[in-house]
């Protein structure tokens, strides 16, 4: 069937722009082209195949459609399912699509011929220069001799082109040109082009298989490749390497960095030039340059050395902590006045959840300042601070050249969080890296091992956190100012949940100020029954509980807008349960050989009940709870004092001999160290051989000598505001502590009694109550001994 018949049926292909000569598979998903096969295949097999003018397009009208098609013959189908074939065509000849006759079920056309045009010696001219070209390219190809055979044989200039522009891969745009093009001497200039790109390419990739296969030395073959790199990357309007490195030469002139880091960026710079991109040491050079300019070499922000608006913005974020407060704004105070002051090196020591950390962050926005944070917690390899070596693969800067470029600025607060929580292996010992980023002495030419050029860390604020000091080294401690961050009083851990939890947590869980109130009943229970602790982070969970509680009851109503809830005591209950702690001391009573010590943790302050039971022995001692070897010397002290005066004290002299006594200090899970439970032991082994009962309300601490004199602890906040906590009414302190009063609150002095002792005898005025007789009851009475014969008692003195 010729192309002046009629009627074909025809189908749409969306992205493939089929030429005549080619043969190739379509798939055909499309119902109308689907019922097109059909049709086809019923008949004689051939069809119409015309583009898409734009290939988004699902359901072509005829609008959609070239005006040009190609007649093409089926030679093989498989059905693969309803509407779905793969087809197997032969592109035969150029139709003009002269009528749509029908779109359903299928579409049909009516087709004329396509006449080819030109003037015949410019079409045969143009042919030859393409035939020439092809076979240019093919020549360059194994087993290609029978292609080009073929193509030698044609003599009709159109077929030629026709037959060279299936075997190329084309541009869509281009092959649409191309079927729509009657002209056979512009249809071959069209294909010319990416003729002679074919044959350039081939000669270029002979070349270089040449320039390989030639003995010549490796430095001049890379040479040759970058030339021919160049000019690749010249015509495709890509930067090159020189252009690259040329523009990070001009970057390291105009940068701020010091004369060491500019000479070692362009020493680098050097050595890329000289070196294939593609190589390793190109890239870690091309890394390590990057690195030196992204740093903030020379840029500071500029200090808000404004004391009143630093005072309001401390106290706007943080309630208490007056300490932390008085010592930053000295600093703002002495920086405004002495402009070139190095940065301090401050550590905040305290409990968890007192606010350390985020002091970092009202500090810098004090001081308008950048803020990092560092988290030190189980860092063990000390280039986590100094960074690798750049021998090493992958290697980075370390934490704190890594938090300036983060910074932006050479100045930053940078807080170093959980500082005490590093440790050491084989890997190194992180906490010795720290001793030159914490000297002022020192830092001021720090060295990371991956940048290896001194950088001023002079101007940097470095804020330290940690719970416990005695974990950190002491050269390590000996760069810092030590700032003791105790735990809050009830009255302000009050303020900070009205003024702060509340309100944080409302707007976390999407309710207004209107829709929910706590009263202070409520949160004076959340603070005294359901937490004990130093901080506020328990009672934040706390109070986040009480929030969802009230979201699901005003997210249920009909309208939660106008829900309003007030939470009380009571609600609170309803809530979290019945109360989770109680006074300590709530229904107690003297007890004999119990005596109440105070103790700090590094969670905070806490009570330290101290047990001592006698059984009739040989003079053993037994001492449980894991004492550390500082306690169990204050056993011993304490029963060697209370032995030496034991007529005194109203004890049997022989009463160390005839009873063992086995110490205990409950949560024996925690190890225990320390000197400040001396006191407290003395009074319960005191109070256990002279059945005198100790007092339940009063804690004491402090060191015990041999001589009974007390002397000075630590931590004395920390433990008052624990006793305060149990409901302690009266604590006992060293005299030599009463400096340490001033920093307690005047809340808390005036909810209890603080009396100062010297000694344990006047320490044993206030703790132990009168003698008591086995009829009133006590457990842990101890008889009196029984009388001994005389050969017994001079043995036992013996």
């Amino acid at each position: 069937m010729s192309a002046d018949e009629t009627l074909y049926p025809s189908l749409a292909t969306r992205l493939d722009v089929i030429l005549p000569g080619v043969v190739t598979s379509i798939e055909i998903g499309r119902e109308r082209s689907a019922g097109a096969i059909d049709a086809a295949l019923k008949d004689s097999g051939e069809f119409v195949l015309i583009p898409q003018l734009d290939p988004e397009v699902d359901e072509p009208t005829p609008d959609d459609l070239a005006k040009v098609g190609v007649l093409a013959e089926i030679a093989k189908a498989d059905k693969q399912g309803p509407n779905r074939y793969t087809v197997v065509v032969r592109a035969i000849e150029r139709v003009h699509i002269t009528e749509f006759v029908d779109r359903d079920p299928y579409m049909v056309v009516r087709t004329s011929a396509f006449s080819d045009s030109g003037e015949e010696e410019a079409n045969n001219t143009k042919a030859e220069e393409v035939r020439e070209a092809i076979i240019s390219v093919l020549s360059g190809e194994e087993d290609n001799d029978g292609a080009i055979e073929s193509i030698q044989e044609l003599t009709d200039a159109a077929e030629i082109v026709d037959t060279i522009i299936a075997h190329l891969d084309l541009e869509r745009e281009l092959r649409m040109e191309l079927l729509t093009e009657a002209d056979v001497s512009e249809r071959a200039r069209l294909i010319l082009t990416p003729l002679k790109r074919m044959r350039d390419v081939l000669k270029l990739r002979t070349d270089l298989k040449g320039e390989f296969m030639d003995p010549q030395s490796r430095e001049h073959r890379e040479l040759v490749l970058r030339q021919r790199m160049k000019s690749i990357q010249e015509e495709l309007g890509e930067t090159s390497d020189e252009n690259e490195i040329s523009e990070m030469r001009d970057k390291v002139a105009e940068s701020k960095m010091s004369d060491e880091a500019r000479a070692a960026s362009r020493k680098q710079l050097r050595r890329m030039s000289e070196m294939s991109p593609g190589t390793a040491e190109y890239n870690v050079a091309h890394s390590y340059v990057q690195w030196l300019l992204e740093l903030p070499w020379g840029t500071f922000s500029e200090d808000t050395l404004d004391v009143p608006a630093a005072r309001a913005i401390l106290a706007a974020d943080h309630a208490g902590l007056e300490t932390v407060k008085k010592r930053i704004l000295e600093f703002i105070a002495v920086r405004k006045l002495a402009p070139n002051k190095q940065g301090p090196i401050i550590c905040l020591a305290g409990p968890p959840g007192v606010g350390k950390t985020s002091l970092g962050r009202s500090i810098a926005s004090a001081l308008g300042r950048e803020y990092v944070r560092i988290s030190l917690g189980g860092v063990r390899d000390d280039s986590e601070i100094r960074g690798h070596r750049r021998t090493y693969v992958g290697a980075l800067p370390g934490r704190i050249v890594n938090g300036l470029k983060r910074a932006g600025t050479m100045n930053p607060v940078f807080v170093l969080d959980e500082i005490d929580k590093m440790a050491s292996d084989t890997r190194g010992d992180p906490a010795s890296a720290m001793l030159e980023v914490l000297d002022p002495e020192q830092n001021d030419e720090f060295v990371d091992h991956y940048i290896e050029v001194p950088m001023d860390l002079s101007n940097v604020m470095f804020l330290a956190t940690a719970n416990n000091l005695d974990t950190i080294p002491g050269p390590l401690r000996d760069r810092m100012e030590v700032i003791n961050v105790p735990g809050y009083t009830e009255l302000e851990k009050m303020q900070i949940a009205r003024n702060y939890l509340v309100p944080r947590q409302k707007a976390e869980h999407g309710l207004n100020e209107e829709q929910i109130e706590l009263d202070d009943e409520a949160l004076t229970s959340l603070i005294d029954h359901y937490t004990r602790e130093a901080g506020v982070r328990n009672l934040e969970r706390e109070v986040a509980s009480l929030c969802r509680s009230a979201a699901v009851t005003i997210a249920s109503s009909k309208e939660p807008e106008k829900m309003r809830m007030k939470i009380d005591k009571a609600k609170v209950e309803e809530v979290l349960g019945p109360e989770k702690f109680d006074s300590e001391i709530a229904n107690a009573r003297p007890e004999i050989g119990v005596a109440t010590g105070l103790a700090w943790t590094p969670v905070g302050g806490d009570l330290l009940f101290i047990e001592v039971r006698a059984m009739p022995g040989k003079g053993n001692r037994r001492l449980t709870g894991q004492l550390g070897d500082v306690m169990t010397e204050s056993v011993q002290t304490a029963i060697s004092y209370i032995r030496s005066r034991a007529d005194e004290f109203g004890i049997a002299p022989e009463a160390f001999d005839r009873y063992d006594l086995h110490l205990h200090l409950p949560a024996g899970g925690i190890k225990k160290d320390g000197p400040s439970a001396g006191v407290a032991m003395a009074a319960a082994i005191t109070s256990l051989l002279s059945n005198r009962p100790v007092r339940h309300d009063i804690a004491c601490t402090g060191e015990l000598t041999l001589r009974g004199r007390v002397l000075a602890v630590g931590g004395i906040k920390t433990k008052v505001l624990a006793a305060q906590r149990a409901g302690i009414k009266l604590v006992l302190l060293p005299e030599r502590n009463r400096k340490d009063l001033e920093d307690i609150p005047e809340s808390v002095l005036e909810s209890m009694e603080i009396k100062f002792v010297s000694t344990a005898a006047e320490a044993f005025e206030c703790l132990l109550t009168d003698p008591v007789t086995e009829s009133d009851g006590y457990s842990a009475f101890l008889p009196p001994l029984p009388p001994v014969e005389r050969s017994k008692e001079n043995e036992l003195h013996s």
